[in-house]
């Protein structure tokens, strides 16, 4: 566990901005375009299986998952991410493993994305901390996708944060009966429906040619390989096996 120095200036939407942030893992993830995706602990097989397709998809276009580390559409929307590109919030600190049954999880996150928390190592988790780490989550994305969630679940309050905080909501298009909650946010005219993972991917295209335009930016000064990989560590790395960039005695080059 190491503490954060750097300021994010996302979470000043928040309503007051943590005091302290701990981190394990990869902070470049932080400097990324990033979507943040809720929902209930037990899916429907067709909430997972949207989940893990739109989380997915966004990886591919380059842009990060942010979740909450628990049981069912969170756990679903880091993997579906991969764990070097997903930041999971903690309700706890970083040395315990909660919830359990995702242990491996979030032992890869750690790896290879990035662990945050507000909470020192040894504090569980409690029922405020849960409201705070949902508030970080919100914080932190662009826009917040709720995948499944019933009224009066934890999820809403992440919804409520995030009307507060006026973000785009979208949620999963659900029959009668089942996911009330989001049916009733589509029903009020408070968020969107996904219809077609491609066509809502494409709305974030422009992010992702940003994020890109900023990486080659940088490599017009012609940086060391280790100055590159230490701002842009995955990007390097798949800029060079897509012929963008090429490497020579350990310095950065664009190729036109």
């Amino acid at each position: 566990m190491s503490i954060l120095s750097q300021h994010i200036p996302e979470l000043e939407s928040m309503k007051k901005y943590p005091l302290e942030l701990f981190y394990n893992g990869n902070l470049e993830l932080l400097t990324r375009k990033k979507i943040s995706i809720v929902g209930t602990r037990k899916p429907s097989k067709y909430s997972r299986t949207a989940i893990q397709n739109i989380s997915l998809a966004l990886s591919n276009a380059g842009i990060c998952i942010v979740s909450g580390g628990a049981m069912g559409i969170d756990a679903i929307a880091h993997n579906g991410a991969g764990a070097n590109n997903t930041i999971a919030i903690l309700p706890c600190g970083i040395d315990i493993r909660y919830p359990s049954v995702n242990k491996n999880l979030l032992a890869n996150i750690e790896k290879q994305g990035l662990l945050l928390t507000q909470f020192r190592d040894g504090a569980t988790a409690r029922p405020y901390s849960f409201v705070l780490r949902n508030e970080i989550v919100v914080a932190l994305g662009d826009i917040l996708i709720v995948g499944e969630a019933d009224l009066n679940s934890g999820s809403m309050r992440s919804v409520e944060f995030a009307l507060e905080m006026g973000k785009e909501i979208y949620v999963l298009p659900q029959r009668i009966g089942e996911s009330s909650a989001t049916n009733k946010l589509l029903e009020e005219g408070k968020a969107k429906a996904i219809y077609d993972v491609d066509k809502f991917i494409s709305k974030f295209s422009n992010i992702v040619s940003k994020n890109s335009d900023d990486f080659l930016e940088y490599c017009k000064h012609n940086p060391t390989y280790e100055e590159a990989v230490k701002k842009f560590p995955t990007r390097v790395f798949e800029a060079e096996l897509s012929g963008e960039i090429e490497i020579k005695n350990a310095t950065i080059y664009i190729n036109i």
